[in-house]
């Protein structure tokens, strides 16, 4: 696997522990406020699925190696109680597997940042017992999922890793990043029925301040905190642990 980039130091990402990020290669979504870019476009031989190879490769960015990044994860036992792993999307990654089992196998716990699209890899991770921790993505209203992710998007896939992950014995989160236009107030409800029952919902604000997939969208002008206060009041209807991130 070919890594995008990876964050060496992160007291936020995995809570209550030390870790360091992950970013893989390549998303089978195109979100308007992404603001990774660089880890969208696939690197070919990277491991995505080939249904990327049509898309164009994007230049400029460092990467590293898995050897790197072992090396780096050597140096680093004993003080990193976690890696989290991110991207890009790291399940259409067929050797995510590999990967994972090679940093579990180090002392580190892992967490996966995932978009839902592949409820199989999913259910892999969690048969061989490689994840300590979960946070998926709810783009949107179902009706507007693809609007937000520039994309077709079967509903079905994103309903199944749901299930799956509130089915779990381990902890996770769902987040939501709220942009302006293409999830409204009203829409809140609508997401919160999907995840109705869930332990965790955080409602993560937009930000244009960066290069985004999407460059229109830097113009678009983020919701005020108050707005984002009475959506996450709205969101703990339907979901036990609210926030605003």
């Amino acid at each position: 696997m070919v890594i995008g980039g990876l964050q060496k130091f992160s007291l936020l990402d995995y809570p209550e522990k030390i870790s360091a990020i992950v970013f893989t290669k390549g998303c089978n979504f195109r979100c308007q406020f992404c603001y990774n870019p660089m880890l969208v476009w696939p690197t070919e031989g990277a491991g995505c699925k080939d249904t990327f190879s049509n898309e164009k490769e994007t230049e400029g960015y460092p990467q590293i190696t898995e050897g790197d990044l072992f090396d780096f994860l050597k140096k680093r036992m004993g003080k990193l109680d976690a890696v989290v792993i991110s991207g890009g999307e790291p399940t259409l990654h067929f050797d995510l597997p590999e990967l994972i089992k090679k940093i579990k196998e180090m002392g580190f716990l892992v967490k996966l940042d995932t978009n839902g699209t592949n409820p199989i890899m999913l259910k892999k991770l969690l048969d061989e017992n490689l994840l300590d921790y979960i946070a998926m993505d709810i783009k949107g209203a179902p009706e507007k999922y693809e609007a937000v992710t520039g994309v077709k998007v079967n509903l079905d896939n994103i309903q199944e890793s749901i299930i799956m992950i509130k089915e779990s014995d381990l902890p996770y989160e769902f987040r939501s990043t709220i942009i302006p236009g293409l999830i409204l107030a009203k829409d809140i409800k609508l997401m919160g029925e999907m995840i109705k029952g869930a332990d965790k919902w955080f409602l993560q604000q937009f930000k244009n301040d960066t290069e985004l997939v999407n460059p229109d969208s830097e113009k678009i002008k983020p919701y005020s905190q108050k707005e984002l206060e009475k959506m996450v009041i709205e969101a703990s209807n339907y979901v036990k642990n609210t926030g605003l991130r």
